[in-house]
């Protein structure tokens, strides 16, 4: 899924990435007038001039730059190591991983569950995932195909969908919610890792971080409801909702 741009302020060395190549959003009034789902703007600095909820939705980031997702640094910078201790699951739980990577959550995550569902969009992400997950005998994890609006999984199939730093650049957030809705298992849950716009001093640029209110916003109105959110991250929000 992705090219890796900096999406940090000037003079920053880390990164943030995510999911597929977005589109060049359409900002004519005709096609404002169609979608009531979302409005267009002249896209802002990082952004792609499509709006929802009043937040517009950031350029995406791309895969070139894999080996700073496996960066050794990153455990302490994100203290990903807490994030999975906290992740709501047990050993019988089926999680989805979406926009996945490089399977740096994925195969951090899978021994502690009954099955990961990697999604990602590029052929040959995803054959890097499935070669990652044989050389790491970590046969339960399931290397999905994902699409744009969807992350192409069954009705009722999971117990979990993780997002880390890939909600707000997704070009159908509605339609992948409402996706995401059918594809959770009654009471399943959404945990979002953002970064938190609320916080000044987390160096990445306006909109790849969002807030706690923003998120929740867009999540209650795709039928979620707001469980918690984990402030012990260095610089990422820990959000859960549940479904209804």
């Amino acid at each position: 899924m992705f090219n890796l741009r900096t999406c940090l302020l000037p003079g920053i060395i880390l990164f943030c990435c995510c999911t597929s190549p977005a589109k060049k959003s359409d900002d004519s009034a005709s096609q404002q007038k169609k979608d009531s789902i979302y409005t267009y703007k002249k896209p802002a600095v990082n952004g792609i001039g499509k709006v929802y909820k009043g937040r517009e939705i950031a350029q995406v980031m791309g895969f070139t730059g894999a080996g700073w997702l496996e960066r050794d640094t990153r455990n302490q910078e994100e203290n990903v190591e807490l994030a999975v201790k906290n992740l709501p699951v047990t050993k019988t739980s089926i999680v989805a991983d979406i926009g996945a990577g490089t399977g740096f959550y994925t195969f951090r995550i899978s021994p502690k569950v009954k099955k990961v569902y990697a999604i990602e969009l590029e052929d040959d992400v995803l054959t890097n995932l499935k070669q990652r997950a044989q050389t790491l005998k970590q046969f339960n994890v399931d290397v999905v195909k994902g699409m744009e609006k969807a992350p192409n999984l069954p009705d009722s199939s999971v117990d979990l969908a993780l997002m880390v730093d890939v909600y707000h650049e997704l070009e159908y957030p509605h339609e992948y919610l409402q996706a995401l809705y059918k594809a959770l298992r009654p009471h399943g849950k959404i945990v979002m890792l953002e970064y938190r716009a609320e916080d000044p001093e987390v160096p990445i640029k306006a909109l790849h971080k969002t807030t706690a209110a923003q998120i929740t916003k867009e999540l209650t109105a795709n039928g979620f409801f707001f469980v918690e959110d984990r402030k012990d991250l260095p610089m990422q929000h820990f959000l859960i909702y549940e479904k209804k």
